[in-house]
């Protein structure tokens, strides 16, 4: 029987954290920014990861266990509104997290992203939970999906599990991510829960 231990004062080899399933851009029929116009913009180096929410109801899972809304269709309708009436670049957010678990690519996470309000997101990797939470208790299938996403997010850019936070950490013009998920953020859960994937540990026979 294998049991996992740390090794106190020792050095610990790198855990490797596999990256979890994101669904494409082309998958959910977006489209990419302009290879010319990134040509221009100078990429972002992530140092924090920072955690919004849709600010919208979403529709609940009907009884069949199928979400009540087509999220690709959301995503492509955002990305529309995003570049036409907005000017950005592309969707303002990295990643979007449905409440079935699922995570979409949006926004390339080299290139900054964009917000209505007055903190600067250059250097933030933005996950965005599909809801409104305010309102509503965010899924344990997002979470999760939101833990797995942040964990992994931290590996590949170097960072400690201290680089999350929320919107409104940043910004007084928000209460983004909404009182229900905020309280995850505030109790100290997603630093935990992604601290304890990145720790190492060693399997012994």
């Amino acid at each position: 029987m294998a049991m996992a231990v740390g090794l106190g004062g020792c050095a610990h080899p790198q855990r490797t954290l596999p990256a979890p399933a994101i669904i494409a851009v082309p998958i959910w029929g977006g489209s990419a920014i302009a290879a010319e116009t990134l040509a221009q913009t100078a990429p972002q180096r992530i140092k924090y990861i920072t955690l919004h929410h849709q600010g919208e109801t979403w529709p609940k899972p009907s009884s069949a266990g199928v979400d009540g809304a087509d999220v690709a269709a959301y995503l492509r309708r955002l990305q529309s509104w995003s570049r036409l009436s907005q000017r950005w670049l592309d969707i303002p957010y990295h990643y979007v997290v449905a409440p079935d678990g699922r995570i979409y690519a949006a926004r390339p996470d080299f290139v900054a992203g964009d917000t209505h309000t007055e903190y600067r997101p250059d250097g933030h990797a933005l996950v965005m939970l599909l809801g409104n939470f305010e309102d509503a208790e965010p899924s344990a299938a997002a979470l999760h999906s939101t833990v797995e996403l942040m964990a992994w997010l931290a590996q590949e850019n170097g960072l400690s599990a201290d680089a999350i936070a929320s919107h409104r950490d940043y910004s007084a013009q928000t209460v983004c991510p909404g009182k229900h998920l905020y309280r995850y953020v505030e109790n100290g859960f997603f630093r935990r829960a992604v601290a304890a994937r990145l720790q190492v540990r060693v399997l012994l026979p």
